[in-house]
């Protein structure tokens, strides 16, 4: 399952940081590319791609944060 959305910290509408794929970063010069659950080590990994579409590995959120994950749904 697509991941679209992890939010990292204990208070979801107050202090996490929210992270969502194709969101820009870094003043538009990156964007999300992938949020992926890393089963073997139970972690969270972000990708981000910049504009000449180099993939670089941003971020990794291990299991004792506390994150919140949204899925993609697809309705067809």
């Amino acid at each position: 399952m697509d991941i679209r959305k992890i939010s990292v910290g204990a208070d979801y509408k107050s202090s996490a940081m929210h992270y969502i794929v194709n969101q820009e970063i870094f003043n538009g010069n990156y964007y999300i590319h992938l949020i992926k659950h890393i089963s073997e080590s139970n972690s969270i990994k972000v990708w981000i791609e910049n504009k000449q579409g180099e993939i670089f590995l941003w971020k990794e959120f291990n299991s004792n944060m506390p994150v919140s994950i949204e899925y993609n749904i697809n309705f067809e």
